[in-house]
């Protein structure tokens, strides 16, 4: 039985050109079901039910903080059915032009043969589509890196990539066909709502001050903003979700910020806002970020969001915890701040109160002589749950004596959780071969890490001692390992044949 007011709202939003109203469908739908099993858009295929294989691609038009239309690549499947509220939905139905003429993607996955069995080509075309519309007019074509990047989302059987990666350069030697963005956010701005949007169990704030009340009075509601998790509760383990506040429609939480000491980041910035801007100020995060799920999944979880679900796994948290990262936590109006690394009590436990929820996250600013490294271990490279995730922060002096290590592991424990053991052992010494070797014992000390599908105890162990070692010889004073020499994908152009 809901706690929270049941509410007749209609869900709003533009597709095909025209508003949609929707007033009948559960709250927990998905996106993909309604495409599929009611507006009959069967373009958009269904493979995984969990986000990770692309074929259910595509594209939300929202506006940004400055009123702009912003054009992200989502998985349908995991998306719900309240979330398109005052938004625009894009499929693969909405490419070819009203002339019957092929898009530009679409004619490039033609004329590069880029389709096989064609199952998966629905959510590639709109991978590449959201990339063709954000790529800036004046700039270069993106390089096949940046093109693989867009498409890390979307699985193939078939292909082998090759020829999908060339549509992708291809599409841009055709004419342009007309898109007016600005006349798709006039209107979505008419859409726009200036108070809580209310459906059924499904509550949306505007405001921080009412998602605070909301959070604080409900303090059982489920918390909700990109589904990236929670999606999969319902279409995985067909859980009842109840009341559920949702956070995407607060701007204010959307916000990040900086000034001469701190990156401020909004807990409802989605995860690739988030690491473009700690990119900015750590470039040591850039694999990192490009490793961090897939490109739709970043577009619509949020790093709020990944913090505050404290996964033993998750990959943000050891290098936030590495750089000294602090939360802002608000109950109704009082705000607390609050070390990362004091807010995970124990498996999925954190430091919330009751009604108190994750407001923003504060990242220090880089200072001299930090030594700052990240690494990611698991099956595949792209879009794989981390085996291990490791992260290095050291700060040397003059002498290259360690002032200050914090060193922060994922996969080692019930939460993600610093090496205290190996960090004493740094502090103090020089930096070099003997300091690595004595901290990497240490590391048996820290953790006593489990066996599960994903890796043996054994093989964590060793792979932690190992990135360890790896972060030594990268950083170490004399004759640092090149990015060529330790990274099985940089490759030397000019030793290219």
């Amino acid at each position: 039985m809901s706690n929270l007011t049941m509410t007749k709202q209609t869900i709003r939003f533009l597709q095909r050109g025209a508003v949609r109203e929707i007033g009948d469908a559960p709250p927990a739908r998905t996106v993909l079901q309604h495409l599929r099993e009611t507006a009959l858009c069967t373009g958009t295929k269904e493979g995984c039910a969990e986000g990770d294989c692309g074929a259910c691609t595509v594209v939300i038009g929202e506006l940004d903080t400055r009123g702009r239309l912003a054009l992200k690549a989502v998985n349908a499947c995991i998306q719900f059915l309240p979330t398109l509220d005052s938004r625009a939905l894009f499929t693969v139905e909405d490419l070819r032009g009203d002339d019957g003429a092929l898009h530009p993607v679409q004619q490039a996955l033609v004329d590069c043969h880029a389709s096989q069995c064609g199952f998966c080509t629905p959510g590639f075309a709109m991978s590449l589509w959201a990339l063709y519309h954000n790529h800036p007019r004046d700039a270069a074509p993106p390089s096949r890196d940046e093109i693989a990047t867009a498409l890390s989302g979307n699985l193939c059987r078939c292909t082998g990539y090759r020829p999908i990666v060339d549509a992708g350069q291809r599409m841009f030697d055709y004419p342009r066909p007309p898109f007016d963005a600005d006349a798709i956010a006039k209107q979505l701005a008419a859409l726009k709502r200036t108070r809580t949007f209310e459906y059924q169990t499904f509550h949306a704030p505007v405001t921080r001050a009412e998602f605070a009340r909301l959070r604080a009075a409900h303090p059982n509601a489920r918390l909700l903003a990109g589904s990236t998790d929670v999606g999969l509760w319902v279409t995985k383990q067909f859980r009842d979700l109840g009341d559920m506040l949702y956070i995407g429609n607060v701007d204010e939480l959307k916000t990040i910020e900086r000034d001469a000491d701190t990156l401020t980041i909004g807990a409802a910035a989605s995860l690739e806002d988030a690491y473009a801007a700690l990119a900015v100020d750590y470039p040591e995060l850039a694999e990192l970020w490009t490793r961090f799920a897939s490109r739709p999944i970043r577009n619509a979880g949020t790093l709020g969001g990944n913090v505050a679900n404290g996964s033993p796994i998750g990959d943000s948290m050891p290098a936030l915890i590495a750089l000294n990262a602090s939360l802002v936590l608000q109950k109704a109006e009082n705000t607390r701040v609050m070390p990362l690394d004091a807010f995970y009590l124990g498996y999925q436990k954190t430091a919330l109160d009751a009604g108190e929820f994750v407001a923003a996250i504060r990242v220090p600013r880089p200072v001299a002589a930090l030594r700052f490294r990240t690494y990611k271990v698991s099956k595949r490279y792209d879009q794989d749950i981390s085996a291990v995730c490791a992260a290095f922060a050291i700060r040397l002096d003059d002498d290259n004596r360690i002032t200050d290590a914090r060193i922060a592991f994922g996969g080692m424990a019930a939460t993600p959780k610093r090496a205290t053991h190996a960090e004493a052992a740094l502090i103090g010494h020089e930096w070099d071969e003997a300091a690595a070797q004595t901290a990497m014992a240490a590391l048996n000390a820290d953790f006593q890490p489990l066996t599960d599908m994903r890796a043996s105890s054994a093989y964590r162990a060793k792979v932690a001692r190992n990135v360890l070692r790896r972060f030594y010889l990268e950083t170490r004073r004399d004759a640092p390992l090149a990015l060529a020499e330790v990274n099985a994908f940089a490759f030397d152009a000019k030793e290219s044949p």
